[in-house]
Formats: structure tokens, C-alpha cells, sequence
């Protein structure tokens, strides 16, 4: 048993906005964003473009919902195909958390994404009142400045006022939830991956291990969880129990920090040097992100996903260095070694590299073999500065301007996407 007294009382606010690319599509439209019928996919010429948002009647009536691919959207003269602009979908973000500012300070405003922010509202309460009533002001300002709609979930602590959205706010507007709620409204989901943070891979394991709601997973034994999924199995005892010590600001899960990278590519890759010239690119991007937090990984991670017209499938694999490294050629260099290893020879329309095993990059081992290995660190930092001072397009590797090459066309995107 958990004594809930001992665990954070805040009063939290998990505020989602609705279809927020559909929505504010919809709005510039002058539409009205529960009422219309609207995809935002990324190429309207390619066919199987993937769906980024649709609006909430587009979801419910036709089943359409972001993942899904432009060509499983019926032909209905309702519907309205819609390419992201999402320069404008950043600048009205940005203004929906200005609004919030209105009622708690930035320290109290943690954005978890371009559309959720959670809002710590504990010392807003005697000015504005209860956690529901600013709820509902905050509710009824976005929706009079902005034309959209948003829901929020209330909690003691970020999770539940996570799981309180996802599971009832998403449906009433504006919901609340205490750590009494938790046996009655939490307890009963399944299946598992319906619970925030837990995976299909996580629910599988879950599953033969006999646990198929999260009411099994708060009453098995805290012991065999750790045994089988070490730190993540406290992790997944205590949420199933609506315990998060989380502070506003730190992640909700606090998990392996890593940095990746996935991309579907515009068309199917068949000749392997195609394939390794987009994998040094992303390899190149993954290395520059570490860099940008100074940390360096010892796990390199391939993803390589076939074209449909190969029925699918793919493989994902992992190896670890000696040395943490952060430089784009030592990415590169183990990639190659899984790609050789595990490449069927079939078409690619999917790849992605991620680094983990993170450390701070504060030292580096010399070693005899490899004496200047500090200056091609370095090469990596200053290469860096020059982008951000001149762009993206400042210096891009050579196999970027062949045909196979793709970040000359992605420094045009925002988010990956058209701007």
C-alpha cells in the first residue's frame, strides 16, 4: 500500500490543444475547427504522405488520425487536404504560452510539446481560484483569442494530470482527478499500452508475465518488476499507483537519455550507396544534436525499414564503443558495421540513428592509434558554430548534393516539414 499523504499535493494543469495543426488550419480557413473535416499531410503529391493531424469529426467519423497515410483517406468532398505550415503553428503556440503567463510565472510552465503544456497553478489559486475555475478561464481565453479548442486534465502531480486528460478530459473539456480517483478510474484500463507510458513492447512483456490491467501492475510484487525491467520497474509500480515525483521542468519518465533521428525518405532507396549517403546525414545530425547538450554517447543504434513493395519489415540494432563519442565519423563508421551485417538487399523507405549510453562530454581518452582524435572533436563544434551563425546550408557534407541526398531539401522544412 502507498500512503498518499506522503506523496505531493500540487495542483497541476495538463492542457492539450485539440488537432492543433488541424484546428489552426481550420481557423485560418475561417472554419470552424469541430465542425470541419481536415487532414494536414506533408506532400499533397505524394500518395502515401503521412497524415500529421486531422480534425476531431475526421477522427471520429472516418477514422482517420495522424500515421495514417494520405491514400487511406476516402474520397469525400467534406474532406480538406491540407499542407502544414508550421512556421504559423510555432508563432501560435508560442502566443497560447504567452497567454499562459498571464496566470503563473515562466518557473510554473513546463511546454512538453507544441500542443500540451503542463501549468503548476498552487500559488495562482488565491487570486484566480480553484485549479478547475482557472482551468476553465484558461479554457475560454484560448478559445475567444484563438478560435480553438483545448482540453485539460487536472492532478496532484504531472501524471495524473497527464492520465486524467488522455483518459477523461480529452472527452468532457475539463476534467480533475486526486489520488482517489486512481483505483476506481485508473485501475480498470486496459490494455496496458493505453496507459501513459507504457509501450507495446513494455505491455507484451507485462502480458506474459500475467499482468494485463494496471490495477495487476500496482498489486504485483515491486521485487520481480525490478528484477525483470530494473529502474523502469519502479518506474511503472509507483505510475500505476498515480505516484510521480516529478517537478515541473524534469520529465515525466525519467528514462536513458538519448539522441536520434528518423527519417522516412521521399522515395524508395535501392542502390546501397544512396542508403549510406542518408545514413552519414542523419549520422550527422545525431552527432551535432549531442553536441549541442556537450554529451556524448557509447551506443550507436541502425534502424532500417523496407518499402512497402517488400512487404515491410526491417531490423533495428544496437553496438556499444569503448570511448563515449559525440563526432559524426565514429556514428557513421558503426552504422556501416550493422548495415553490413543485417542489410537484406531489399529497398529502404526508412532509417534512423539514435546515440545513448549518454555521459557529459567533459574528457576524451587519447590512445596511440589515434592521436589527433581531440581535433576531430573539436572540427565538430566549430563546424556547429558556423551553422548556427549561417544557417544549416553553411556546410553540408558533399553526398548532400548528390541525388541521393536529402538535407539540402530539409533545411527548407520546420520541424520536417514545410514551413
Amino acid at each position: 500500500m502507498v500512503d498518499y499523504s506522503k506523496m505531493p499535493h500540487h495542483h497541476i494543469l495538463c492542457v492539450d490543444m485539440k488537432s492543433f495543426y488541424a484546428s489552426c488550419s481550420a481557423v485560418m480557413m475561417g472554419e470552424d475547427p469541430l465542425t470541419s473535416y481536415i487532414a494536414i499531410v506533408g506532400d499533397k503529391e505524394r500518395k502515401g504522405s503521412v497524415v500529421l493531424a486531422a480534425s476531431p469529426l475526421l477522427k471520429k467519423e472516418f477514422g482517420i488520425k495522424t500515421g495514417s497515410r494520405m491514400f487511406e483517406i476516402p474520397d469525400d468532398p467534406r474532406i480538406r487536404l491540407v499542407e502544414p505550415k508550421m512556421s504559423t503553428y510555432l508563432r501560435i503556440s508560442t502566443e497560447i504560452t504567452r497567454l499562459f503567463h498571464r496566470y503563473v510565472p515562466k518557473e510554473a510552465i513546463h511546454t512538453y510539446s507544441v500542443d500540451e503544456s503542463f501549468l503548476k497553478v498552487d500559488g495562482a489559486i488565491p487570486l484566480w481560484g480553484d485549479a478547475k475555475t482557472i482551468a476553465q478561464k484558461i479554457k475560454n481565453e484560448i478559445e475567444r483569442e484563438f478560435q480553438l479548442p483545448c482540453a485539460i486534465g487536472i492532478g496532484p502531480n504531472m501524471l495524473l494530470s497527464k492520465l486524467c486528460l488522455d483518459l477523461e478530459a480529452k472527452k468532457t473539456g475539463i476534467a480533475e482527478w486526486t489520488y482517489d480517483d486512481v483505483k476506481k478510474k485508473l485501475w480498470p484500463l486496459s490494455p496496458l499500452s493505453e496507459m501513459w507510458g507504457i509501450g507495446k513492447r513494455v505491455q507484451k512483456t507485462l502480458n506474459s508475465m500475467g499482468i494485463f490491467s494496471v490495477g495487476q501492475l500496482a498489486n504485483y510484487s515491486l521485487e520481480k518488476l525490478e528484477a525483470k525491467f530494473g529502474i523502469m520497474g519502479n518506474q511503472l509500480y509507483y505510475h500505476a499507483w498515480g505516484i510521480d515525483l516529478s517537478e515541473i521542468g524534469a520529465p515525466i519518465m525519467e528514462g536513458q537519455i538519448s539522441f536520434g533521428k528518423s527519417q522516412i525518405l521521399l522515395r524508395d532507396y535501392k542502390e546501397e550507396h544512396e542508403i549510406k549517403s542518408v545514413i552519414l546525414e542523419i549520422c550527422e545530425e545525431v552527432a551535432r544534436r549531442a553536441r549541442t547538450h556537450k554529451k556524448a554517447g557509447r551506443t550507436i543504434s541502425l534502424g532500417i525499414g523496407y518499402s512497402q513493395d517488400e512487404f515491410g519489415g526491417g531490423f533495428l540494432r544496437s553496438r556499444s564503443v569503448d570511448q563515449p563519442t559525440n563526432i559524426t565519423m565514429d556514428l557513421y563508421r558503426v552504422c556501416l558495421e550493422l548495415f553490413r551485417e543485417n542489410y537484406e538487399g531489399k529497398t529502404v523507405r526508412q532509417i534512423s540513428v539514435s546515440l545513448s549510453n549518454i555521459t557529459d562530454d567533459v574528457q576524451m581518452q587519447l590512445t596511440l592509434f589515434e592521436p589527433n582524435r581531440w581535433k576531430k572533436r573539436e572540427l565538430g563544434y566549430t563546424v556547429d558554430r558556423i551553422r548556427r551563425k549561417f544557417g544549416s546550408k553553411a556546410l553540408l557534407r558533399a553526398v548532400s548534393y548528390t541525388e541521393a541526398g536529402t538535407a539540402v531539401y530539409r533545411s527548407k522544412l520546420v520541424g520536417g516539414h514545410k514551413a
